[in-house]
């Protein structure tokens, strides 16, 4: 700790630093075709963490994480508005790669699996707050419910215990999931309001009960 600093401030000062040697990380600058620009956020107070995927290019142009047609679709599911949501005191938005990866076969490319042994770690142990951790997509549940893997994205999400569980698996918001949102309502119809009761709850925001269909 530094000498003169309360110790009721020196977590909050060791995430800015933290956050601040991310953002300047260029690991695996060589590797990413539009170059290094590490996009996330968090603050000490956060009560719920989204691990998601990486970048796309218009997250990576603006630097403001699930700033894209997915980000609209998750604050859906989520009945926030994007004042609520980019309050980094209800939500830490913490990627399992920090980067735009660049286009792939059929999508952009995996996150870089630098980031998240490097990085992810330190971020949890600043993050005390947190009551409930959002995957969203079959990358963050692979590293973070590891025992997954045996089962498929969808036995995934249907065994998860949405009244219950701290730690739950989500579909990922891209308009390219819309076939398997079609293919599995009950996730719309039984997932998705259990999961606003849990996060109002614990962000203390009102209650929206509506969900709208995914925009054309």
């Amino acid at each position: 700790m530094q000498q003169g600093v309360p110790e009721s401030v020196e977590p909050s000062r060791r995430l800015h630093n933290l956050l601040h040697e991310i953002r300047s990380c260029c690991v695996c600058a060589p590797h990413l075709p539009l170059g290094a620009n590490p996009v996330l956020r968090a603050h000490p107070a956060a009560r719920i963490l989204i691990v998601g995927q990486a970048p796309g290019t218009r997250v990576h142009a603006t630097g403001i994480p699930w700033n894209d047609p997915s980000g609209d679709k998750l604050r859906e599911w989520l009945g926030v508005n994007r004042a609520q949501f980019y309050d980094e005191q209800n939500f830490a938005i913490i990627p399992m790669g920090f980067c735009y990866p660049g286009k792939g076969k059929g999508g952009d490319k995996p996150p870089r699996p630098e980031c998240a042994p490097l990085w992810h770690a330190k971020l949890d142990a600043l993050l005390p707050n947190v009551r409930l951790t959002l995957l969203v997509g079959a990358y963050a549940i692979a590293r973070y419910l590891p025992h997954s893997r045996a089962l498929s994205l969808t036995e995934c999400i249907a065994k998860a215990d949405f009244k219950r569980e701290r730690t739950l698996p989500l579909v990922h918001p891209s308009p390219r999931n819309k076939l398997w949102l079609k293919r599995n309502p009950w996730f719309e119809s039984r997932c998705v309001p259990l999961l606003r009761k849990r996060l109002h709850d614990e962000l203390a925001l009102p209650r929206l009960t509506a969900i709208r269909p995914f925009p054309e």
